[in-house]
């Protein structure tokens, strides 16, 4: 039976995950699974609430202490990050729920909102070449003992006489060869946004190293990260690096010559967009894996065998969607077992490494407040339009019934047609599936009558069904926009301000850079 856990990490921020196959059976592969869910970098011990001591809190020992609706406290050993309780309440059912709960926020436990743990080998891909997101602040690293010596005496001249620091062509290279070492930790492909923010923390640091005759200060330096970089990743090219090989020339479609001509890159935030593939694996091992994992899929009870060998083949996977672009058709019959809810936020969240379903449904939940005030101060026809869409929410507190009205409303609010994104279809006839049927992107919801609750909610691409029976349209909207990540598909052009803003604004990636539009819509939300 399912284990639902209710974490709280702090105040005003909690989670809820779901073991699919029970609790462990271990102590310590309890602590495993919280702290890689919890993203917890620091060694902690687990306490219980014992009812028998007036709900004190108890060292964890033994599976034995955890019961239904129970509370796990985490107690952190170090003083790495800032101590924080951590509460888990367990309690069973077969409902797979996973809330992430932002900052002052209040989500509805009406909702179901999905993240399904992973095995503890679900992080066999995890290498030293794992990458994290760019850091909202670069940090300079430490150079080389006679590097640092010399910037420390330079840094001394600068703020005593404001002499600046000419570094000889040595001490240039060992602080290019650091600052590269340190950029390719986040990505081999740099925006010069992020090139600005390296040049600005080497001043910030050093400021020895300012250039006089640069506006910026430090035109020079990024004019030679950038050389260097593209340098480093011809060298990672040759040591087969998929991220750098899948942009050499023998593999540019025809007509694209040129290994500058549409470079594929990460573009949103994809962490892992491309990674190499796990120690001793070849194409060869892991395409038999994947032949294995075609039988696999038909076998009941076999989930967390099929989950592993995802896991294991996840960067074979993402080689053959950003390198050959297949269609969907085809890369279903391949990778079957991908085309599940389940996996679908497993795959997202090895892209980058954030949950889907529950941080999504929440940011909803979050933002609904300041996102229903926006649409009852706009006026004129589209007032009108988001009046209407929005007016269910005052006859029905049904939760997924208002998270879909503010989506909805968020598409009319960026001037998108909801139609463009959803679909409701009466009755099951030849003319409904035909139209299904030439749906390029997007959400079929299908009913029986006009009032009637849907019969299947659904997602088509491409023209083709991948995923169906869904139970809500704010759940296939979230499912929907993990396809995209996970088949890295460009998002529809009728609705590319809508995915803009669930992207940037409700999941919260890459939100530095956005369109007039939803940059607009931001600074009202922070009103």
């Amino acid at each position: 039976m399912a284990a639902l856990l209710k974490v709280i990490l702090g105040d005003n921020n909690s989670q809820r995950l779901t073991f699919p196959d029970g609790l462990p059976t271990s102590v310590s592969e309890l602590v495993d699974i919280v702290q890689r869910q919890c993203a917890i970098q620091t060694n902690f011990r687990l306490q219980f609430m014992d009812p028998l001591f007036n709900n004190e809190f108890m060292n964890l020992t033994s599976m034995d202490e955890v019961t239904d609706r129970g509370t796990i406290r985490v107690i952190y050993m170090t003083g790495i990050l800032t101590p924080q309780r951590v509460e888990v309440q367990i309690s069973s059912g077969s409902a797979c729920n996973y809330s992430f709960l932002e900052e002052s926020s209040s989500v509805s436990s009406g909702g179901v909102d999905t993240d399904i743990l992973s095995s503890p080998e679900s992080d066999a891909s995890t290498s030293s070449t794992s990458r994290t997101f760019w850091p909202s602040t670069f940090s300079v690293p430490q150079f080389g003992f006679d590097a640092e010596l010399k910037l420390e005496r330079g840094n001394a001249a600068f703020k005593e006489n404001g002499v600046v620091l000419i570094p000889d062509l040595k001490l240039k290279s060992n602080i290019l060869e650091g600052l590269i070492q340190e950029i390719v930790k986040y990505k081999v492909y740099v925006t010069d946004r992020e090139f600005d923010m390296v040049g600005e923390a080497l001043l910030s640091k050093h400021p020895c190293l300012t250039e006089r005759g640069s506006v910026t200060g430090y035109a020079g330096w990024k004019a030679s990260l950038k050389n260097k970089l593209a340098i480093y990743r011809t060298h990672l090219r040759k040591l087969g690096c998929p991220e750098v090989l899948v942009n050499s020339v023998k593999h540019k479609p025809e007509g694209k010559s040129s290994a500058a001509s549409a470079i594929k890159r990460p573009r949103r935030s994809e962490v892992n967009y491309c990674p190499p593939y796990p120690t001793g694996e070849s194409d060869q091992s892991l395409e038999g894996l994947r032949v294995e994992l075609l039988s696999d899929v038909k076998k009941r009870n076999n989930r967390e065998a099929v989950r592993r060998k995802m896991d294991q083949t996840f960067a074979h996977r993402r080689y053959e969607v950003v390198r050959d672009k297949p269609m969907v058709e085809d890369f279903k019959n391949r990778w079957p077992a991908l085309f599940d809810v389940t996996e679908i936020n497993l795959e997202f969240k090895r892209i980058t490494t954030i949950p889907l379903q529950s941080r999504f449904l929440s940011r909803i939940d979050v933002l609904s407040g300041k996102l229903l005030r926006l649409f009852e101060r706009r006026g004129g026809q589209m007032g009108r339009v988001l009046k209407d869409i929005v007016a269910p929410m005052a006859q029905d507190d049904d939760v997924d019934l208002g998270r879909g009205c503010i989506i909805k409303g968020l598409c009319v609010y960026l001037n998108e047609e909801p139609g463009n994104l959803v679909k409701e279809y009466v009755g099951a006839d030849e003319t409904n599936e035909r139209s299904i049927e030439e749906t390029t992107v997007g959400i079929y919801v299908l009913k029986a009558d006009c009032n009637s609750n849907p019969d299947d909610i659904g997602i088509v691409i491409e023209g083709q069904v991948v995923l169906q029976e869904l139970d809500n349209f704010p759940l296939a909207v979230a499912m929907l926009f993990g396809l995209i990540y996970t088949l890295n598909l460009d998002y529809p052009r009728d609705l590319k301000y809508t995915f803009e803003v669930l992207q940037k604004i409700i999941m919260e990636l890459e939100g530095t850079t956005l369109s007039k539009k939803a940059q607009v819509l931001k600074n009202r939300l922070c009103e």
